[in-house]
C-alpha cells in the first residue's frame, strides 16, 4: 500500500500465510467432523481466546475488536473488544461497523460466479469482448486476458499497480486506463502479485452485464439484501454516520494514532475492498460460504461456481496460493480459506475451514499489520488442534522490524550531498498514468501539483537531487494519512546535461515524469 501499509489491496496477503507455515507438516486433514463436536471445540477455546485477545490488543494498542465464529449454519460465539473509540469510550460490540478491506474481494468473486450461473458471464470470456476499452501494455495478454484473470492475481503486473491512484483523487475510469502503461514484470499467469485495479474493472464489467449502475448495486441486490446484510455499506459517508461505528487508527509502536474517514481509498476501489461490515452481517456471509451458496434454504450461487473462487490459481509457495477472491493455505490439518482486509486504519480476517464447517471473523480498527490475521489464524489452529504457535508474539517481531527498517529507509543522511538550485528544478513535467504534472518551489522544498486532481506532493531535499515526497493533506486529501504519500523523487540529467525527468518513487511503485 517507502513505508508501505495494507490497505484494501491487502498489503499483507501472505502474511497469515507465514503464520500457517510455521507449523505445517505433512500430515493429512482428518476427516469432517460433526458440528456438535467442533461447538464443543469453539467452547474449550473461548476462555483462552479472550486472554489472547486482550494481550494482543495491549502490545499492538489495538483500540477495538470483534470478533465472530460460525459452526454450520449458526454463529456460536460473538464478542466485542475495547472501544468504538479512544476519545469517546463506548464499547465496541457485534454491531459495531468496521471498514473490512480487501476481504471484500471474496463478494466480488461470488457476484462474479453468479453471473456465470446465470449464463451472463463464461469464466474464460475475454476481457476485451467484455469490455473494449481494456488494455495491457503487452498486446498478446491484452487479447488472451480472461474473466478469471481479473481476480486471480497473476496479471504480470508489478504488486500494487497504481495503487497510489485513487488515493491521489483518480476516478476509475482513469486507473483502469492506466494499465495500459504498465511495464510487466514476470509472464502472464506465471507469478503471484496483488493488485486491486483488475478487480476494479471486474466490478465495472459485472454492473454492465447486470444492467446495474456499479458493483456496489450488484452486490447489494445479489447478495447483502438476500442475506440481511442490512447494516453493510459501501462509504466513508455511511460508515460516518452509522450510530454504531469504530473509529480507525493507524498503528505506530508508540500507539496507535487516529485517523478520519476519506472518501478517496478505499471506496474508489470498489469491488476490490470498499466494504464497511460488523460481526452480525459478516457471520451471514460465512454462513452462505460454508452452506456451498444456500442460506437459509435459499440458494443464491451454485456449489460449483462457488468452487472455482475457491480453487488454487497461483502458488505464492508449497503451502499458500491465491484463487478468485480468497486465499488457500494447507494446514497439518486441514485447508484455510482466508482473505484478510487492510485499510490505512483497519484491519479485517475472515477464515474458513469447508472440510469442518468452521468460520471466523476478525474486525478490527486498527491498521492491518498482522494482528487480525495472527488472532484467526490462532483461533483456527486450536478448533483444528494444529500445532501451538504464538502467532501475535511472532506478527509483533515481524512488524516492529519492519517499523525499524522502513525509519532508517527515511533517516536523513547525516551527511547529505549538496542539492540543486531548487529553482531550476521547476517547470511542466508528464506521466502517462497521471497525466500533467507542474512543480514549483514552495521556501525550501518544491511541490509537485497533478493537474488532473489538484494533489500536491511536497518534495524536500534528502540527498543531493534525491527528495522525499509527502502527499500535502489539502482540499479532498485533507484527511490523507500521514504516512501514505511518503517515497522519493529524483531528479535525471539527460545525455545532453539537461533536466530531462522525474523519478517518483510512491507506494512502493516507480512512476518516470518526462520533462515538457
Amino acid at each position: 500500500m517507502g513505508n508501505r501499509h495494507s490497505r484494501a489491496s491487502g498489503r499483507l496477503i501472505w502474511l497469515c500465510a507465514a503464520i500457517f507455515v510455521a507449523s505445517m507438516s505433512l500430515s493429512a486433514a482428518v476427516p469432517a467432523q460433526a458440528s456438535a463436536e467442533i461447538e464443543s471445540r469453539i467452547e474449550a477455546t473461548i476462555p483462552g481466546l479472550e486472554a489472547y485477545i486482550a494481550e494482543g490488543m495491549k502490545a499492538f494498542d489495538v483500540p477495538g475488536l470483534a470478533i465472530g465464529i460460525v459452526a454450520g449454519d449458526r454463529l456460536v460465539y460473538a464478542k466485542g473488544f475495547g472501544v468504538r473509540s479512544k476519545t469517546g469510550g463506548e464499547p465496541v460490540d457485534t454491531r459495531t461497523v468496521f471498514q473490512i478491506g480487501s476481504t471484500t474481494k471474496g463478494f466480488l468473486a461470488t457476484t462474479m460466479a453468479i453471473m456465470v450461473d446465470r449464463g451472463k458471464l463464461r469464466w474464460d470470456d475475454r476481457v476485451v469482448d467484455l469490455y473494449p476499452d481494456f488494455q495491457m501494455k503487452d498486446p498478446w495478454v491484452t487479447r488472451e486476458f480472461r474473466a478469471f484473470d481479473l481476480l486471480a492475481q497473476r496479471s504480470g503486473l508489478p504488486p500494487y499497480a497504481n495503487d497510489a491512484m485513487p488515493s491521489l483523487g483518480y476516478d476509475e475510469a482513469a486507473m483502469i486506463r492506466s494499465l495500459r502503461d504498465v511495464e510487466p514484470v514476470s509472464s502472464f499467469r506465471t507469478t503471484f502479485a496483488y493488485t486491486n485495479i483488475t478487480h476494479l474493472l471486474a466490478g465495472r464489467i459485472l454492473a454492465r452485464l447486470d444492467d446495474a449502475a456499479d458493483w456496489n448495486a450488484v452486490v447489494s441486490k445479489e447478495l447483502l439484501v438476500p442475506l440481511g446484510m442490512s447494516e453493510t455499506t459501501f462509504t466513508a459517508e455511511a460508515i460516518a454516520a452509522s450510530s454504531n461505528h469504530a473509529d480507525g487508527y493507524e498503528a505506530a509502536p508508540d500507539g496507535s494514532k487516529p485517523l478520519p474517514f476519506t472518501p478517496l481509498f478505499p471506496y474508489r476501489l470498489g469491488g476490490a475492498g470498499d466494504l464497511n461490515s460488523n460481526i452480525e452481517d459478516a457471520a451471514k456471509w460465512v454462513r452462505l460460504q460454508l452452506g456451498n451458496g444456500t442460506y437459509d434454504g435459499h440458494r443464491l450461487v451454485s456449489p460449483e461456481n462457488l468452487a472455482v473462487t475457491r480453487t488454487p490459481k497461483v502458488a505464492g509457495n508449497d503451502k499458500n496460493f491465491y484463487a478468485l477472491g480468497w486465499a488457500v493455505t494447507e494446514t497439518p490439518n486441514g485447508a484455510v480459506v482466508w482473505h484478510n482486509g487492510g485499510t490505512p486504519s483497519f484491519g479485517a480476517y475472515i477464515g474458513l475451514q469447508l472440510d469442518r464447517g468452521v468460520g471466523v471473523v476478525v474486525l478490527t480498527n486498527e491498521q492491518n499489520v498482522g494482528f487480525p490475521d495472527a488472532v484467526g489464524a490462532w483461533v483456527l489452529d486450536r478448533i483444528l488442534d494444529n500445532p501451538m504457535v504464538d502467532h501475535v508474539a511472532n506478527t509483533l517481531k515481524l512488524w516492529q522490524a519492519k517499523f525499524i527498517t522502513d525509519t532508517k529507509t527515511y533517516a536523513k543522511p547525516p551527511n547529505p550531498r549538496p542539492f540543486p538550485p531548487l529553482d531550476g528544478l521547476a517547470g511542466s513535467f508528464i506521466n502517462p498514468s497521471f497525466g500533467k504534472g507542474a512543480i514549483r518551489r514552495e521556501g525550501d522544498s518544491l511541490i509537485l501539483e497533478l493537474m488532473a486532481t489538484h494533489a500536491q506532493l511536497k518534495l524536500e531535499p534528502w540527498d543531493g537531487d534525491v527528495f522525499t515526497a509527502r502527499l500535502l493533506p489539502i482540499g479532498q486529501f485533507a484527511a490523507a494519512v500521514p504516512s501514505i504519500g511518503t517515497g522519493f523523487a529524483q531528479f535525471q540529467i539527460d545525455a545532453a546535461g539537461q533536466l530531462g525527468s522525474l523519478r517518483l518513487s510512491f507506494e512502493g511503485q516507480t512512476y518516470d515524469f518526462r520533462r515538457e
